[in-house]
């Protein structure tokens, strides 16, 4: 159906900034065309898999699993690819609903009630930004280990802030920024997985086999429990394919496209990930070697490519991790931009962080707030705290779109989607399962973590009621996505 932008009056203080009045859902409000709506499906996709960042999770994610649980980890990482494929199918129908910039809150808020949507919100800002810390101190890793003078945690902090502003530029500018630098990781990944099948010698069992390192370094069985328990952490790992929403307003043709730049990013994502994983596991020359190994990928790079090919990759792996800092605050100042837009701060706030560049269609100061923030977070906290605010997030996350995408289509607030997801309600109803048993087996191999997420979304709620809830009149009032041009 054709559609197209809507006037915006000029008459101050007739609405709130950022809303328009349209025809449309009880509300009558949509909101305004903003940003720059000029994203194809493939530079959504590009930017989405950036966020998700294979090489730096295969490089700086995947070799906990494998301390873990040792070669059970490629059965881990396929567990989550199917959990994935019911996230990924939920986000899809949800945002094919809900086009709309602000991702998971928006969409959970317009289903399950916004004091829900607003604690999914505060979780969201707190786990991405926490985030960056966790990816971005991996640049000095990887970049230390070739040019010793670039070990300091100065350099993450640096990534961080030089990448905020390159996040200012036009959104297309940054959409072909992330893909050259995703080519580069890609092809990291790649050399992992050759070198792996090409050496493959471990029995094709080890991929279920369930071990760690015991006493005096000899490899121990590991309960069926752990390995559920890391699931979680390859979910971490594949995280990321739902942030094509986060463009949907500066995408075009959104409500048809978003869908598919979901899946497609979830199926590339599985393949860059699980692939060289399996090689690793299968190429090792060690088995017990490589689970003991502090840096699992760094053994087995030096072990069967050299200290070259080794050197080369860390190269590639520390642009991959830049890639990845810049898609997150990306992301991040979106997510910002789009909670000032709907009024969730004191105006002294809101109105600078909703304000867009009118050259470059971009929310600059949200994205530079993000930026300071992650630098100071990377400064100030450590990476142990940082990975504990960010390592249980998800689980809750995915749990509430699962459900969301049950009580959207029940209620009928989803019934605008172009995109339904096959296996209603059973793909999203196994989702929540799922995540239900694996947030278990997480909470019996740690606790803390659990209850750390747990605590940081409960806390949006009072803000919500003692805040939001008493000037429900102007702030808050979630109006339909804005209206989408023809390309």
């Amino acid at each position: 159906m054709s559609e197209k932008l809507l006037p915006v009056p000029e008459v101050s203080g007739m609405k709130p900034p950022g809303l328009v009045p349209a025809a449309g859902p009880p509300g009558g409000a949509k909101y305004d065309q903003d940003l720059s709506r000029s994203l194809t499906f493939r530079e959504n996709v590009l930017i989405t898999l950036s966020a998700v960042t294979p090489a730096s999770s295969v490089f700086v994610i995947v070799p906990s699993v494998i301390n873990g649980v040792g070669g059970a980890s490629a059965l881990a990482f396929a567990i989550a690819a199917l959990v994935g494929v019911a996230v990924a199918l939920c986000y899809a129908e949800l945002s094919s609903a809900f086009p709309i910039t602000g991702g998971e809150y928006a969409f959970v808020a317009r289903t399950l009630g916004k004091p829900v949507g607003f604690a999914l919100f505060v979780l969201s800002l707190v786990s991405g930004v926490f985030v960056l810390g966790v990816i971005a101190s991996g640049a000095e890793i990887y970049l230390g280990a070739v040019w010793p003078s670039l070990s300091g945690s100065w350099v993450g902090i640096v990534v961080v802030l030089v990448t905020a502003v390159v996040g200012c530029l036009n959104i297309r500018t940054n959409a072909w920024v992330t893909g050259v630098f995703l080519v580069i990781e890609l092809a990291a990944v790649a050399v992992l997985s050759v070198l792996g099948f090409a050496h493959a010698h471990q029995p094709v069992s080890t991929l279920w086999t369930a071990q760690a390192v015991g006493d005096h370094g000899v490899l121990v069985s590991a309960g069926a429990g752990l390995m559920v328990s890391y699931t979680a952490t390859a979910l971490f790992a594949y995280n990321g394919y739902g942030t094509a929403v986060y463009y949907a307003e500066e995408t075009r043709q959104a409500t048809r496209t978003i869908g598919r730049a979901i899946l497609w990013s979830l199926a590339i994502t599985v393949a860059a990930e699980l692939i060289p994983l399996t090689g690793v596991l299968l190429g090792t020359p060690s088995l017990q070697g490589l689970v003991g190994a502090s840096d699992p990928m760094s053994y087995f790079l030096r072990a069967r490519g050299g200290e070259t090919v080794s050197d080369i990759v860390s190269v590639a792996i520390a642009i991959a991790i830049i890639n990845a800092v810049l898609a997150i605050v990306l992301q991040m100042g979106r997510l910002v931009y789009s909670s000032a837009r709907d009024r969730s701060w004191p105006d002294v706030i809101s109105e600078p962080l909703m304000r867009v560049h009118p050259r470059y269609k971009t929310p600059v100061a949200a994205t530079l707030l993000v930026g300071v923030v992650g630098a100071l977070l990377l400064w100030l906290v450590s990476f142990h705290i940082l990975l504990i605010v960010t390592s249980a997030s998800l689980l809750i996350t995915y749990g509430l779109v699962g459900i969301a995408a049950i009580v959207g289509r029940v209620r009928g607030a989803t019934a605008r989607a172009v995109y339904r997801m096959p296996g209603w309600p059973v793909i999203p109803g196994a989702m929540v399962v799922a995540t239900i048993v694996v947030g278990y087996e997480s909470w019996t191999a740690d606790w803390v973590p659990v209850v750390v997420a747990a605590a940081i979304f409960t806390a949006g709620l009072p803000y919500y009621y003692l805040y939001l809830h008493p000037r429900r009149g102007d702030r808050w009032t979630l109006p339909a996505p804005a209206d989408e041009e023809l390309a």
